[in-house]
């Protein structure tokens, strides 16, 4: 998983960013495109609202990080294995389990 910049994410950044990532709009938006870097722009200009200073690269690092862990999480279920949990899946789950089967 790689490295977001340097400076970890606390749990309150995590939830901020999923917070946003939740609203229909941007998820929208990240599942029709894949040049996303203006997304991204849009999603670390609220979190700066939180007073949380993220730059997109880093946004999008930890979104991509956050989704391949619950893609891990989540086939290792769906394969019947409950060892395998992350901290924020039922948040995830929310956003991404209509949308998994797609890729």
């Amino acid at each position: 998983v790689a490295n977001e910049g340097g400076k970890h994410w606390t749990v309150n950044e995590v939830r901020a960013l999923i917070r946003i990532w939740s609203d229909k709009n941007i998820q929208q938006q990240l599942e029709g495109t894949v040049r996303n870097k203006r997304i991204f722009e849009q999603v670390a200009a609220r979190l700066q609202k939180f007073g949380i200073d993220r730059d997109w690269k880093q946004c999008r690092t930890k979104y991509k990080n956050l989704k391949h862990e619950y893609k891990s999480v989540k086939s290792a279920q769906d394969s019947g294995s409950t060892s395998k949990s992350m901290k924020f899946f039922n948040e995830l789950d929310a956003i991404l389990g209509h949308s998994t089967m797609e890729q």
